[in-house]
């Protein structure tokens, strides 16, 4: 028999791609926003604020962009990673959202007892047609091979049992990897992010204390250093923050599916055998 998986998000040549594609996005950033010529004087320094009561912060955007583009050459960098973490945290929301199906897991799985209680299988089948998803994929797998099974007579109540436990063991195993795939890249991307910022900031004190080095400190160099510094460290940490966030976040998702996916298997197994004497 067939059985239907859940969609998979990206294969392993799209997330390859999507990766790559973001890499020469944040280098794009870098170049044709973040150094932009208005953003910078005539001396090649970012354009000074603009001062006065009311002014607002998009009259000191160019500014801000200047300094950013100071940060050096491991800001597209960070901004690339950035943008990985935000295309594969939607891609996870959206891949959960389509195997969570169209209604809550909870009441699915308690319907689902119903029917069996009434020896409703066919009923208990067309559910899981309407509801979709990971959690229905499973259980309609097991009903399909609980309705061939249950009038066999050639095989015993064990062989039946396990026969019935197999099935619902390679429907999981087709959906499970489906959930948790990808996870793999935010989880790097919480790492890297902050280590990679870290080198940035690292740079940035080196050139700073480069300029204070030969008695009158070079002001210049030395506000770019310090920028240097700060503005990796913040993207670091942002990145790093919000790939936290979205891994733990998609992770109580994933143990959430997977204790229903458990608990609807036991359900129908546990049904079955207490249905054959």
């Amino acid at each position: 028999m067939s059985k239907n998986k859940t969609i998979s998000g990206f294969n392993s040549l799209m997330s390859v791609l999507s990766i790559v594609v973001c890499l020469v996005v944040g280098v794009l950033i870098y170049t044709y926003v973040f150094g932009a010529p208005e953003n910078f004087d005539a001396e090649g320094e970012p354009v000074p604020l603009v001062e006065g009561e009311e002014v607002g912060w998009s009259e000191n955007v160019p500014h801000y962009l200047g300094t950013i583009y100071k940060g050096g050459f491991i800001v597209p960098i960070l901004v690339a990673i950035n943008l990985i973490i935000i295309l594969f945290s939607v891609e996870r929301f959206v891949t959960l959202s389509l195997a969570r199906g169209k209604g809550k897991s909870d009441k699915f799985v308690a319907k689902i007892k119903s029917m069996l209680e009434n020896k409703e299988i066919d009923s208990a089948i067309e559910a899981c047609d309407k509801q979709k998803g990971s959690l229905a994929n499973v259980v309609r797998s097991g009903l399909v091979k609980y309705d061939h099974i249950k009038n066999d007579s050639e095989s015993n109540k064990e062989q039946k049992v396990e026969t019935l436990k197999k099935e619902l063991e390679e429907a999981s195993a087709l959906e499970l990897p489906m959930l948790s795939k990808n996870m793999v890249v935010l989880s790097t991307c919480a790492s890297i992010a902050t280590l990679i910022g870290l080198i940035g900031t690292v740079l940035g004190m080196i050139r700073s204390f480069a300029a204070m080095s030969g008695g009158a400190p070079d002001t210049s160099e030395l506000a770019t250093g310090i920028s240097e510094a700060l503005i990796n460290t913040f993207f670091g940490i942002a990145g790093s923050t919000i790939a936290i966030i979205m891994f733990n976040f998609f992770s109580t998702k994933i143990d959430a599916m997977t204790y229903s996916i458990d608990e609807a298997s036991f359900t129908i197994v546990q049904d079955f055998s207490a249905s054959q004497k």
